[in-house]
């Protein structure tokens, strides 16, 4: 019975998880309060993992690379790749690959892509380059970086988390790499002569009103003498009864400004922008005429001082979750949203009701000051700009001395991980290297969450027996084809399974099944369990990682090009780690 609670649980856990029908920490809650009731778990060991210090390393890393994305360090190695950039396309590709795979072994791969992916996208269009031929390279290399080292993704401290709770050796800071250089290595050669031709050349987008299909939804009209809109403010005129905004004013051939407070006048030229039925309304409204056969471009949406950008939201964002209607992006920053770009959709219609979403670009127009105010906000990046942020903090280096020393500390067994990354983070606020109220915005507590508890439900598998029966389940029609054929299935599952899960939940879900068959088999549970650690971390079949997500948009990529590009790419290094785990831990100690 408590086997079938178990297996119900986490089926309804992976649909949950893979619909977003809830925040993952609020699934992650719900699994350990349904845990607690059906007695499977008491509430001591459902909570356990709050007290880890697996979620105090995790912690520390979080506000160790909010500081160095707060002193500019990624964007002075922005300004290197730029230098490189000279060299050509496919040198370049290699570079920033390089590049954002060692970066990525020491600082969360979220926070590495969103903040290169701006400049590297600003990169390829002043060199004539498509976008999409980069980004997702970009996106890669950031996620294979992380299993090169032990804080380099959060699934290799969840693993370390877990062999530690079960009276397991932990993994050690630089256990994986030996596998995760050949990981990275073998990513960058496929990328470089094989996946980059596989990738759309989508366009570099000179023109945003037709890149974002917003042709049809524009119209230029004229106030006619004696119109009932002369003398009426942008505010208070019956265009916006109609859903229209008012994008651009011309009066005696020069642009006006669309401010709220400005009156219309006889003569005025506007550009209009609102659905296609309410502009067939326009030709029957009295005092105002149509002007027919009007092609627009960016020039025509532009003035002295009005400018539009695409601005991309940050994993960072404080505005992610939050309605564009509820933002009053107008009175705030004086600016309005033309249109949106989810996941390669452009949306133009209704986009007042969305909710932001990490990775959504959006559209906007506005004043100049405005939009350069806006490029410093932490809420958005410019894409296409090289440098976003144009500054350089010698507080950078600090944090990078912090970092080194706590990981030299740790390795010589002088101190705890733990100890030595918090000394390390306590550093870096103590030194002013991160103001303090970007300590917590910088910590991405959901996965916290997650972590701690997906490793209770590791313990409720082992408990309840839901392990066994599934590694019996897998085991049995393997067995007589040896150990690295079972090893195999295991690498499979996993990478399947991290489809509807996170990376780390799917690892803690399969790790408890995996030991379990080795010690059925009599095989080391250390290879078995490396082999699931870099099995999740190495699954790029669909843009459900936060870092392929970021890029969904900006490359204009369709949900087949993940599939395609990054289905192949994952074949060839589940070849490498089951080629290579039982190499460096052997099957048979």
């Amino acid at each position: 019975m408590e086997i079938a609670l178990v297996i119900g649980i986490l089926a309804c856990a992976m649909v949950l998880f893979a619909r977003e029908i809830f925040p993952v920490d609020v699934v992650t809650v719900l699994v350990l309060l349904a845990l607690i009731f059906s007695g499977i778990l008491t509430p001591q060991e459902a909570f356990a993992g709050f007290g880890s210090d697996i979620i105090i390393i995790l912690a520390c890393v979080f506000i160790i690379t909010g500081a160095l994305r707060e002193s500019g360090v990624v964007d002075w190695l922005a300004e290197i790749l730029g230098k490189i950039s000279r060299g050509g396309e496919r040198t370049f590709l290699v570079s920033m690959m390089a590049a954002v795979s060692a970066l990525s072994a020491f600082m969360n791969n979220t926070t590495v892509t969103a903040i290169l992916l701006t400049p590297i996208s600003g990169l390829a269009r002043k060199n004539k380059w498509s976008p999409s031929k980069l980004l997702m390279p970009l996106s890669f290399a950031s996620i294979l970086g992380g299993t090169c080292t032990l804080i380099g993704t959060s699934t290799n401290m969840a693993v370390r988390g877990y062999l530690e709770a079960a009276g397991l050796p932990p993994l050690r800071f630089f256990e994986l790499l030996p596998v995760g250089i050949v990981i990275v290595i073998v990513g960058i050669l496929y990328m470089v002569f094989f996946g980059q031709k596989l990738l759309p050349a989508n366009p570099v987008g000179e023109d945003l009103t037709s890149d974002y299909g917003l042709r049809e939804y524009l119209s230029e009209i004229v106030i006619e003498k004696d119109s009932p809109l002369a003398g009426q403010t942008l505010r208070t005129c019956d265009l916006g009864t109609l859903g229209f905004r008012v994008l651009k004013v011309l009066r005696d051939k020069r642009p006006k400004l669309p401010r709220p407070a400005l009156k219309l006048m006889e003569g005025d030229v506007l550009v209009i922008n609102g659905p296609v039925e309410s502009l067939m309304k326009v030709r029957e409204t009295e005092g105002i005429s149509m002007r027919a056969d009007v092609k627009f471009t960016d020039k025509d949406l532009k003035a002295d001082d009005l400018e539009i950008l695409e601005m991309l939201v940050t994993p960072y964002s404080s505005l992610r979750g939050q309605q564009i209607s509820s933002l009053d992006l107008p009175a705030r920053f004086g600016v309005i949203v033309l249109a949106l770009n989810r996941h390669g959709h452009r949306l133009r219609e209704k986009i007042k009701s969305l909710h932001l979403d990490t990775g959504d670009v959006l559209l906007l127009q506005g004043p100049r000051d405005s939009m350069e105010s806006l490029q410093k906000s932490p809420n958005f990046a410019t894409f296409g700009t090289i440098n976003p942020s144009g500054h350089r903090d010698a507080k950078g280096l600090y944090v990078l001395g912090f970092l080194g020393l706590a990981i030299l500390l740790s390795g010589v067994g002088f101190v705890p991980l733990s100890a030595a990354l918090l000394t390390a983070a306590m550093a870096t606020v103590l030194t002013r290297c991160i103001p303090i109220h970007k300590v917590y915005e910088s910590v991405e507590w959901r996965l916290l969450v997650l972590i701690a508890g997906m490793t209770a439900f590791g313990l409720a598998m082992k408990k309840s027996g839901a392990a066994d029966w599934l590694a019996q389940l897998i085991v049995g029609g393997l067995e007589p084809f040896g150990g690295v054929v079972i090893m195999t299935g295991f690498v499979i599952v996993t990478v399947l399974l991290t489809q509807p899960m996170s990376n780390a939940a799917a690892a803690l879900v399969m790790l408890p099944i995996a030991l379990s068959a080795a010690e059925r088999l009599d095989l080391n549970s250390r290879s078995f369990a490396v082999a699931v650690t870099l099995a999740a971390s190495v699954a790029l079949i669909a843009p459900f990682e936060p870092s392929s997500r970021l890029v969904y948009g900006p490359g204009k990529y369709r949900f087949f090009d993940f599939i395609k590009v990054g289905g192949l790419l994952t074949f060839l290094l589940m070849i490498v780690i089951v080629a290579l785990v039982p190499v460096f831990w052997p099957l048979h100690p």
